[in-house]
């Protein structure tokens, strides 16, 4: 009877469950997106913005991808952990080769998460020209109750394609720190002052769910005159947080619930800021500002709210926030110490840096390497220092003390995995007068977990994360300009438990197949060789001048 019983609550799981299709046409698409500028954007089926993709945890994502652009392309489910399959994680070099162009591949996602996730491309940083858009994957009983939701989008968008903006920022003949261009706001798609209102029923909850699509800006949200409570920090739930706004750097997502006014006698105005404090201030260019209505009743009048200094606001702070799950922070195993930088190399280029290591691709995918040379596959030597290795063993604990002793934040982003927020400190190698830094802050009781971290300015800061989830998985800024192996080189490799991975993943032949059109080996060390023989591996530069030395 208890066999029956289980076997019939099984059936009724995987009948609920179905297969999600998405069939994706990538293209170039024309089209004056930001209202402004006519230019070259990449969409799917001949549309730009993309469409969100909805599904439901326990659902299967099938994402058929077939390239129409004229160089090889890849995907990432940004914040799925791609448990039991790698291969699909996405990043060009690092879990498969490029899909040449003409190519279908199918990318097909578990879904074992819920919450707010985006889709975006992760090979010649085609998600900075459009290949990007949101994911929500509904929980079938979530634990906070609400009666409808809104999404928002943020992204930046250029005047020129992201390779234009990619060589002036690494050029040799450029001064440094390098010249910005100014980029222009899109809410859900469009010109972020043409967005469609929200609409509000008195005494009703909302989830909003704010996502940072953007490749170098910031994005501040507010709806001035109601509270926002925090309850999901990428894709992960919290406790209720109470805040006047959210901050989002690139790649971050939230989501908040907000309970509507007793009256409709009155609309109001959410308000969203857009600024990068790399880039010079410039009024009407950085910070950009937007506003759109949220509408109680369509004739109700608007309430006009003073502008209010945001240092005189309450903003979101993950380190004070708990996770729901109320998991106290994990024992460490293992603590590795990582700095952020700029060093000027001996091709007269200033490049980013983790830990004086500036990230070059391999000539083999580095999770091909993982899996096809046995034993050798736990040295880190068979990467090649030119991808920055770390192999981990099987499910040891380990924290990560990232510090960045310069004035630009980095929002570092680990694939894989969400790892616990423990602690901010400062970081004051290299600080001089007139900057900020974080000071010494703690969670010590149930820290929240996310997959993106802002990095400030002479700060530090320690996540710790369980490495249980075999796989190669990049660690990388996700300010695009820095974090592309094709512009800054901000990234390193993570190999996890190789020994389990080679035991329990097989790549696809289609994978295989792809690399052998590109030109590319599909098995061996960084070189596509045996052993340690890095014969044909081209050289990388040499420091000349580092930027900020090392704390000892």
């Amino acid at each position: 009877m208890i066999l029956h019983a289980l076997f019939l609550l099984v059936l009724s799981a995987t009948a609920l469950a179905k297969h999600v299709v998405v069939d994706w046409d990538v293209t170039y698409v024309y089209m004056m997106r930001d209202g402004i500028n006519y230019r070259q954007s990449i969409g799917i089926n001949g549309q730009s913005p993309i469409p969100p993709v909805y599904a439901t945890r326990g659902d299967t994502l099938i994402l058929n991808v077939h390239n129409l652009l004229n160089v090889t392309t890849t995907i990432h489910a940004h914040g799925l952990f791609m448990r039991g399959m790698s291969y699909m994680d996405g990043p060009a070099m690092t879990n498969q080769c490029g899909i040449p162009p003409g190519e279908l591949f199918t990318y097909e996602y578990h879904l074992e998460q819920a919450g707010t996730f985006w889709i975006h491309g992760h090979d010649h940083d085609h998600s900075a020209d459009g290949l990007r858009t949101a994911l929500v994957i509904y929980d079938k009983e979530p634990p906070y109750k609400y009666d409808a939701e809104h999404l928002f989008t943020f992204e930046d968008w250029f005047v020129g394609q992201f390779t234009e903006r990619a060589e002036l920022v690494s050029s040799p003949t450029m001064p440094y720190p390098p010249p910005h261009t100014v980029g222009f706001g899109l809410i859900n798609g469009y010109n972020g002052n043409t967005t469609k209102p929200i609409k509000f029923e008195p005494k009703k909850t909302y989830r909003i769910r704010l996502i940072n699509m953007s490749s170098t800006y910031w994005y501040y949200f507010q709806i001035p005159g109601h509270k926002l409570r925090v309850i999901e920090v990428d894709g992960i739930l919290s406790d209720e947080h109470i805040v006047d706004g959210v901050q989002l750097a690139p790649a971050m997502r939230y989501s908040v619930l907000v309970t509507a006014h007793k009256s409709d006698e009155l609309n109001y105005y959410y308000k969203v800021k857009m600024y990068a404090d790399f880039i010079p201030t410039s009024l009407g260019e950085n910070p950009r500002f937007y506003s759109g209505l949220v509408e109680y009743k369509q004739d109700s009048p608007v309430k006009e709210l003073p502008d209010v200094d945001d240092n005189k606001l309450t903003w979101v702070e993950d380190i004070k926030m708990t996770a729901l799950d109320k998991q106290p922070p994990l024992p460490v195993d293992r603590s590795l110490y990582l700095w952020l930088g700029n060093n000027l190399l001996s091709t007269g280029q200033r490049l980013d840096h983790i830990n004086n290591i500036t990230y070059y691709a391999p000539l083999v995918p580095s999770l091909f390497t993982a899996m096809t040379t046995g034993d050798l596959a736990k040295n880190p030597e068979v990467y090649n220092n030119r991808t920055h290795p770390v192999v981990l063993k099987h499910n040891e604990v380990v924290e990560l003390e990232v510090h960045n002793p310069n004035r630009f934040h980095h929002p570092m982003h680990l694939h894989g995995h969400a790892f616990q927020v423990t602690e901010y400190g400062p970081s004051l190698d290299g600080f001089t007068s007139g900057n900020t830094f974080s000071p010494l802050v703690q969670s010590l009781v149930a820290p929240i977990q996310r997959d993106v971290i802002e990095i400030p300015s002479f700060s530090y800061v320690k996540i710790r994360f369980r490495a249980d989830n075999p796989g190669v998985w990049l660690y990388h800024c996700h300010v695009n300009v820095h974090g592309s192996p094709e512009s800054l080189r901000m990234l390193m490799t993570f190999v996890e438990a190789p020994d389990v991975l080679q035991k329990t993943q097989t790549l696809p032949k289609k994978l295989i197949r792809h690399c052998g059109m590109s030109g590319i080996k599909a098995s061996g060390n960084a070189a596509g060789n045996t052993g340690l023989d890095m014969t044909g591996l081209p050289s990388v530069p040499y420091i000349v001048s580092k930027s900020i030395r090392k704390q000892e």
